[in-house]
């Protein structure tokens, strides 16, 4: 048999395109970043001033926005996100979502706010010689409204002559003092004025009630020619005796006080709604209550009634 030349195979391995693939994982990359500038810059333009204040107050001191709370700026309380059934319905979830995260935030920023008035007015009472003579008659602390400041009496030095709405001279001072700080911050005040459980005898038909808004009402008049402006003042009111601070003993000097509350935004908000309703509820009252007697409604209403079901 003849030799025969020896065959040679060549394998030519082929790398694949003059591309590859990897300009698909850059250009996914450049698509999602795309995608979070733009949503950066649409969440820019639809937020409120505040919503924006709350979100750089966060990026400023994250740490000093949680303290005390959860070590995360959005606690999910160990729950997993609902998927959504579309791509629309997850957008409005996700945008709800965002705007009760930013709406807390604001409200940790309103409650850093009033912590802080809180040790300034503190510091104020130990500095100031008005109120300094009077310091353990002041009393700071934080309600679910806000920060409450209350004034109350002692035996020795009221801050109203018995059965009196007129300000002692002393008392007048503390409440300007007072002002010219509180009215620095925007936050709105509630005036509110406590009796003690002593009937009032002085004037017929003039109760405690009376006496204590007439009371909290001269607080306000003093805390404007203090600085407050008439518009900061959401809430004047009289409560008598109905909320003592001594429930043991109902006539203690302490349960004669004025409180103000510098309130949070969601009381604020809380105090306006409210407002809106009864101001929109005595309207329509008012008008059906004029169809009732222009018709001679009322009269038909009277005597469709068993007598015995009339009070008078």
């Amino acid at each position: 048999m003849e030799d025969l030349p020896p065959i040679i195979v060549k394998k030519i391995i082929k790398k694949g395109g003059h591309h590859g693939g990897a300009w698909k994982v850059a250009f996914a990359d450049f698509a999602t970043a795309m995608m979070a500038f733009f949503l950066v810059l649409w969440l820019s333009a639809s937020t409120s001033p505040e919503q924006k204040e709350a979100i750089e107050g966060y990026f400023k001191d994250p740490i000093g926005f949680v303290e005390g709370g959860s070590p995360n700026p959005v606690d999910l309380d160990g729950s997993a996100a609902v998927v959504a059934t579309s791509s629309a319905d997850q957008q409005d979830t996700d945008i709800e979502f965002q705007d009760e995260v930013i709406e807390d935030l604001a409200e940790d920023i309103s409650q850093q706010r009033l912590e802080e008035l809180k040790e300034i007015l503190e510091a104020k009472i130990d500095q100031n010689e008005t109120l300094q003579e009077f310091k353990d008659q002041l009393l700071l602390d934080i309600t679910p409204e806000g920060l409450r400041i209350q004034i109350v009496d002692q035996s020795k030095r009221p801050m109203f002559d018995s059965g009196k709405s007129e300000l002692k001279f002393y008392s007048e001072d503390i409440l300007i003092e007072l002002a010219k700080t509180i009215s620095q911050v925007p936050n709105k005040i509630s005036l509110t004025g406590h009796t003690d459980a002593q009937p009032f005898l002085g004037r017929e038909g003039y109760t405690n009630w009376e006496l204590s808004t007439d009371r909290a009402n001269a607080a306000r008049r003093a805390m404007v020619a203090g600085g407050i402006a008439e518009t900061q003042v959401s809430r004047v009111v009289g409560l008598a005796s109905s909320v003592l601070f001594d429930n043991d003993d109902a006539l203690a000097a302490v349960n004669r006080r004025i409180a103000i509350i510098v309130l949070n935004r969601k009381a604020e908000d809380e105090i306006a709604r409210n407002a809106g309703v009864r101001e929109a509820g005595v309207s329509e009252k008012t008008k059906e209550n004029e169809l009732k007697l222009e018709s001679g409604g009322w009269f038909d209403e009277i005597d469709e009634l068993d007598p015995g079901e009339v009070a008078w």
